[in-house]
């Protein structure tokens, strides 16, 4: 891997990092004042960047393996626009180079976030800018919504902001009030990637949003998390109740997880993830295949999806020291692409 003075022939300025998330719970609420419980991952993604003369941006990714140059005021393709959006929402002026590099696996984990967030705090320490960590959450919200065209809610931004991986972070996402919390008694995060790219992933997630908004306007509610009751939804029609009755069923999961022990917050996960295949439509037959294998295993307490869905990662809780002979085990009958990603395997030995 070329190094920033390699690419760019001079030292950075600064360096900074962000690491990606894995949700427990709590998935699809964020964008309708929900309650989620994510916690961030070991992996991380490095940015590095130092000013530079002209009207040119320089970028570039080591996982992309390219130099991409960005005039002044446009936002680029691929991974660029996550940089220069981010450059453009602190109001920074002038051309920068811009170096990236990240073992953030993509599908489910935030990888998005995590770039977002990198740059954003290298950008706050190069130009002393008065912002807090969830200021900076809010930024990266903004970059996804104005840059990007997903119209994100702000979990996956806050977790790589504030989360770390000891804890859980329990958010409300409509006030921002946020408390760490331990994991259940006895168990601990295994996160596998079932290796399927996500499909549709960005059009799925704006359409899913658009459904959940035309549900609460019909119920007359600012968002579905002023909704606690499921018999509310009676007179939706039927997809727009399916759309709703995850989130409200889903809120509910992440408010009873809050003190469960480790063999109800698995029941919720599994719970999690059989709303989000049948309700919210949002898991692809590997996916599923998967969990089923997770949920079977002895050592597992429960097993879901985790991030928007159509591919990518999914999140076990399992029994404290099981971790990799969970995934051993699973990983050895699902086959494929599927891989371990925390604990990283040489953790879990």
């Amino acid at each position: 891997m070329p190094s920033f003075e390699e690419v760019f022939g001079r030292p950075p300025e600064v360096t900074a990092r962000a690491p990606g998330r894995v949700n427990l719970l709590g998935e699809h609420t964020d964008y309708q004042g929900g309650f989620v419980l994510p916690s961030a991952i070991p992996q991380q993604t490095t940015v590095a960047l130092a000013r530079r003369e002209g009207g040119v941006h320089r970028l570039y990714s080591d996982n992309f393996g390219q130099t991409m140059e960005v005039p002044l005021g446009e936002k680029g393709t691929e991974f660029a626009p996550y940089v220069t959006g981010c450059i453009s929402v602190a109001g920074v002026q002038g051309a920068l180079d811009v170096w990236i590099t990240s073992d953030v696996p993509s599908g489910g984990l935030s990888s998005s976030a995590a770039l977002e967030i990198a740059t954003l705090r290298a950008l706050r320490e190069r130009y002393s800018l008065d912002l807090s960590d969830v200021d900076l959450a809010l930024l990266g919200q903004r970059v996804e919504h104005e840059f990007v065209g997903v119209m994100s809610g702000i979990m996956d931004q806050m977790a790589s902001s504030l989360a770390d991986a000891e804890h859980m972070l329990f958010l409300d996402t409509r006030t921002l009030e946020r408390r760490r919390l331990p994991l259940p008694a006895g168990g601990e995060v295994l996160v596998l990637d079932s290796g399927v790219p996500r499909r549709l992933a960005e059009s799925g997630y704006n359409e899913r949003r658009a459904q959940v908004e035309e549900a609460s306007r019909l119920l007359g509610v600012r968002e579905l998390r002023d909704v606690t009751d499921v018999a509310a939804l009676a007179d939706l029609p039927d997809l727009l109740l399916r759309r709703a009755r995850h989130v409200v069923s889903e809120n509910a999961r992440v408010l009873e997880a809050l003190d469960a022990p480790a063999p109800r917050f698995g029941e919720l996960m599994n719970a999690s993830h059989a709303s989000l295949r049948g309700d919210y439509e949002v898991t692809v037959p590997e996916v599923d295949r998967l969990v089923a294998l997770l949920q079977a295993h002895p050592a597992t307490y429960g097993a879901r999806m985790t991030g928007a869905g159509f591919g990518g990662a999914v999140v076990a809780l399992v029994e404290v020291g099981y971790a990799g002979a969970v995934a051993r085990d699973v990983l050895a009958e699902y086959g494929g692409e599927g891989r371990q990603v925390v604990p990283r395997p040489q953790e879990s030995i």
